[in-house]
């Protein structure tokens, strides 16, 4: 009885070994990840290859990475649509899935345009969504505000923050979100300086003078604290004119939140320096107007990733599908290893 017990746990445990071994891969189709249980996430740029202009990200408690993104229509590639603001959402930053819109319709508050550019944020227990409301060309366009219980909407739209006429600010889009020591600001601009100026508590109107932070080759404006710098990372360049865009991201960093903000060199950001951290890839194959990042995340390893959007050279009609790429720290600066997005298998985050 006992011979024949430890041949039965041994055929078991073989039984399991080669089940273990013989589990299928998980794979992404258009991302080309792949995972299985002895391999490490692994993905190919585009993670999303539909148009998702200019993606922001925030994270839920139901362990959700949702982002959000400029107005699109995926009708023609059979994904629905139009949306006014679609979300996906993801648990690593490389497999995505749709879940909808996060307004129901487009607001009332401006006659003509669309919604561009929204930075989603959870702020005083409820989600927030800033968004800009322009067209091309807009003379007077703005910023509004909305806000859900829930990442996945809907949100209830709140109206406008202001225009570019009321602020004094021309072309104000591009609105950012930034909580600095218990205190909300909100920073905006595109190609007219970068401006920020603090929010009331509840976030939803404007409170003091505007500053600035940055000249007028800058738009997309996104800022991370790490350490005792705040790092300024700003779009530059055309971010919309398929094979031909000149898009590209540049840093700056201060000590202070409000600057000044200086380059590598030591030049300010105020009189248009900027480090190149990303650039079209220079080879035939890759993507080109690499920018408007969205959210610096940082995985469970304490590594850095970014998401950004990109035209893929062979297929600049499919519109600026989104990309992520690792940053490293070196001598306190971001970096991406070739300044250019990836094009061959990456390893992904770890999560």
């Amino acid at each position: 009885m006992q011979h024949s017990s430890a041949s039965k746990f041994l055929i078991l445990q073989l039984v399991l070994v080669f089940s273990f071994l013989a589990k299928p891969e998980i794979a992404d189709a258009q991302s080309g990840t792949t995972l299985n249980d002895q391999q490490k996430l692994t993905y190919q740029n585009p993670v999303f290859n539909h148009d998702f202009p200019d993606p922001n990200l925030v994270q839920a408690p139901d362990g959700y990475f949702y982002s959000y993104s400029t107005q699109v229509n995926w009708a023609k590639d059979n994904f629905g649509g139009p949306f006014v603001t679609p979300i996906l959402r993801s648990k690593d930053l490389v497999n995505w899935e749709k879940v909808g819109d996060a307004l129901s319709k487009k607001p009332d508050w401006k006659q003509d345009g669309g919604i561009w550019a929204p930075d989603a944020v959870f702020y005083k227990g409820k989600y927030f969504l800033y968004y800009s409301f322009s067209t091309w060309g807009d003379p007077n366009p703005g910023i509004g505000v909305a806000t859900s219980d829930k990442p996945e909407g809907p949100f209830t739209d709140h109206g406008k923050l202001f225009l570019s006429k009321e602020i004094g600010v021309d072309n104000s889009i591009d609105a950012f979100f930034f909580e600095d020591k218990g205190v909300p600001y909100l920073i905006w601009g595109s190609f007219h300086g970068i401006y920020g100026v603090e929010l009331s508590e509840n976030g939803m109107q404007l409170k003091g003078e505007k500053f600035r932070l940055a000249g007028t080759a800058y738009e997309g404006s996104y800022i991370h604290k790490k350490g005792k710098y705040y790092y300024y990372l700003g779009s530059t360049g055309t971010c919309c004119e398929g094979e031909k865009s000149t898009y590209e991201v540049k840093v700056g960093r201060s000590k202070k939140f409000k600057g000044p903000y200086l380059d590598k060199d030591g030049k300010p950001l105020l009189d248009n320096g900027g480090t190149p951290l990303l650039s079209k890839n220079t080879g035939p194959a890759g993507f080109v107007g690499p920018g408007h990042n969205g959210d610096l995340i940082q995985d469970k390893a304490g590594q850095t990733w970014m998401l950004y959007h990109g035209f893929r050279k062979d297929s600049p009609g499919t519109g600026r599908v989104m990309l992520l790429d690792k940053i490293s720290w070196k001598r306190k600066w971001p970096v991406i290893e070739t300044a250019q997005p990836s094009i061959t298998p990456q390893e992904g985050p770890v999560f």
